[in-house]
């Protein structure tokens, strides 16, 4: 068999993984059109299989549409990002639940014991916040796959909007605006570490 011949090293096609990766960006303006309930439905569908620690899953989204909602979000963004989240169709604040345990019994039932694992309180809150960001990292390449674009942001008041969206036990970490791509979306692409400056062998 020639190098010619070989099997390709990635089974999805190559336009999936531009899709996914090589040609997604980070969006920073947005078109009118809508992202409806089915898009998101849709999304968290399919991202929910993404693997987590003993099938935690402590990602909660609260979907800010209404006019009310984000008005009340604005004041708490960073003024860099006050500007395209007024503007994004959708935006879906992703937070974790820091008592995500108490669904073990549902989500890990071949392990009896497995809510009294996380019983520490500062324990269980660092694998929240480890796994939920597994989750976001799922989401975004969900919202990718759904043809839609992606604007994550961390620079805003997450005491504040915690205080504002989530209920007791559960904390915003990221805020994600949604929508299809709008004019100069793009900032210039930027350079990633090569594989031999990441990847060891032993």
């Amino acid at each position: 068999m020639t190098a010619t011949d070989q099997a390709p090293a990635l089974e999805i096609e190559q336009h999936v993984q531009d899709l996914l990766f090589r040609e997604a960006r980070t969006a920073n303006t947005f078109s009118d059109e809508p992202v409806t309930d089915e898009q998101v439905r849709a999304i968290y569908d399919l991202v929910k299989w993404g693997p987590t620690s003993m099938n935690q899953q402590p990602l909660r989204v609260v979907l800010v549409r209404s006019d009310e909602a984000r008005q009340r979000l604005l004041p708490l963004m960073g003024e860099g990002n006050r500007e395209k989240t007024g503007k994004a169709p959708l935006v879906a604040l992703l937070g974790t639940d820091t008592e995500f345990h108490e669904k073990l019994p549902r989500l890990f039932p071949h392990f009896p014991g497995a809510r009294d694992v996380w019983t520490d309180d500062d324990f269980r809150a660092r694998h929240a916040r480890l796994n939920a960001a597994l989750q976001i990292g799922y989401f975004i390449v969900g919202v990718r796959a759904a043809g839609l674009a992606a604007g994550p942001m961390t620079g805003f008041d997450a005491d504040a909007v915690t205080k504002e969206f989530f209920p007791e036990g559960q904390q915003a970490l990221v805020a994600v605006n949604l929508g299809k791509p709008g004019p100069d979306a793009w900032f210039e692409r930027l350079p990633r570490l090569d594989y031999d400056e990441v990847v060891t062998t032993v």
